[in-house]
């Protein structure tokens, strides 16, 4: 029979291990952070034990007499889901540890275990609420089956603390996915600081990410904190992580690996307690391929995958994303947003969407601002993609070079997005579906700078 806790009782830990050392220093630490310690040799030990007791927190080694700490993480999954399970390995058996964070661990520590890196553990799993319905939580608007799965997945991974990368199209709503992953996690009431990976410049990406001592290099005139260090305590989210250049990426393995940064122009690493998040709407195992990503830092970062769908998947959902942008772009002048005819619906549930939720968004901005009498038709939408027109002699039309040809259909449909744009740069790309470094270089390229 389960027994009964109060808010008063200590929160309680299942120590799983069979080194008496190790055992003895894990208590010690934990019994002096004011928490009850229980401690198990063996996995059928632990099983037994949590099947008739609550523990708040598990922590067992990966290797042990009688099996793995593979199955005590699956059996505290199937039988206390809400019961966070930290696993304890050799150091350098990444294997080991991301195996875990998939089967749902929701962290791991390395051997020998660092008191400091154990206690900001306890502490932040300590800290995993059972539910979160009040507060600023971003929201992922709609009530298809596909947007019902991908939130009953983000409350799942919100309780882990492994890597988490999000796919999909420009536009599909990878940062708000992101930003709803930390707000619902025990890491909410710390920073989320979200990086675009592709518009930071290749010299300075080390003192971004890291951080910089004084003197460090021209222009150093005080000591400076990178993006690991802002994010303290909580959750950096990596934007565009494919557009990381190789020394870069080199770098940024290290630092999630060690979990320890130094600064340009520092001596000493210091500590660094961040979850990753990291996306991208190219496909990473394609990068790797092509030899532009590595191997190692996809598979630290690709624990755990979230697919965020185009919305050309989910026509159901428009409406009410209409609806509910309608009422955000209206709310600062306090009118009622104007009505959306039948006919306008029906035409904004049929167009493609290549740029996804922000072209529905840019579509609805531009028809409001120009509205007239409150009600906006079907023709006020102006939906008419930007295509390349085809005509009786588009056979002569061929007789150029492919690459020739290319670019002229990359010419246009770049013009036509800064037109759409009013000459935006950053809002064109997104439009594209590219990076602002990748639009700057087709800018320069193709001769329209």
């Amino acid at each position: 029979m389960k027994d009964k806790r109060t808010e008063m009782t200590p929160p309680r830990i299942l120590i799983v291990d069979d080194e008496p050392d190790l055992r003895e220093v894990l208590e010690l630490a934990l019994l002096r952070m004011g928490l009850e310690t229980v401690t198990a040799e063996d996995v059928a030990t632990a099983r037994a034990l949590l099947a008739k007791r609550r523990f708040d927190l598990v922590l067992t080694d990966m290797r042990l007499p009688d099996g793995d700490g593979l199955e005590v993480v699956r059996y505290v999954a199937q039988h206390s889901p809400a019961t966070p399970v930290a696993v304890i390995t050799a150091y350098g058996s990444t294997e080991n540890a991301i195996s875990a964070l998939k089967a749902g661990a929701f962290d791991y520590l390395m051997k020998p275990v660092k008191l400091e890196v154990l206690r900001t553990l306890v502490k932040t799993a300590l800290k995993v609420p059972e539910s979160r319905t009040s507060g600023q939580v971003p929201q992922l608007i709609g009530e298809s089956h596909l947007i019902r799965q991908i939130r009953a997945k983000i409350e799942k991974l919100a309780r882990s603390q492994a890597p988490v990368f999000i796919s999909g199209e420009s536009g599909t709503g990878k940062e708000v996915a992101a930003r709803l992953i930390h707000a619902l996690g025990p890491r909410a009431g710390k920073p989320f600081v979200a990086v675009n990976c592709g518009a930071i410049p290749d010299n300075l990406m080390e003192s971004e990410f890291f951080g910089y001592r004084k003197g460090a290099f021209t222009g150093a005139d005080s000591d400076r904190e990178g993006f690991f260090q802002a994010a303290a305590g909580g959750t950096l989210f990596l934007d565009e992580v494919v557009e990381l250049p190789l020394p870069m990426q080199v770098k940024l393995l290290r630092a999630i690996q060690e979990r320890r940064v130094r600064r340009v122009g520092g001596v000493e690493e210091e500590p660094v307690d961040v979850r990753l998040i990291s996306a991208s709407h190219q496909d990473l195992a394609r990068a790797v391929e092509a030899g532009r990503f590595r191997h190692d830092l996809f598979y630290r970062l690709n624990v755990i995958e979230l697919r965020m769908p185009a919305l050309r998947e989910r026509p159901e959902d428009i409406p009410l994303l209409a609806q509910h942008i309608a009422e955000r772009l209206t709310q600062a002048s306090g009118q009622p947003p104007p009505r959306l005819t039948p006919a306008a619906l029906e035409a904004l549930c049929r167009y493609p969407y290549p740029g996804n939720v922000r072209e529905l968004e840019n579509i609805l901005e531009r028809a409001f601002a120009l509205s007239e009498g409150g009600e906006i038709d079907a023709a006020d939408l102006d939906l008419a993609p930007p295509r390349v027109e085809a005509s009786e002699d588009t056979p002569e039309a061929m007789q150029i070079s492919l690459p020739e040809y290319l670019d002229r259909v990359e010419r246009e449909a770049i013009q036509a997005a800064l037109a759409r744009t009013g000459g935006n740069k950053t809002a064109a790309a997104r439009l594209l579906g590219v990076t602002f470094r990748s639009l700057r270089y087709r800018l320069e390229r193709l001769g329209l700078e």
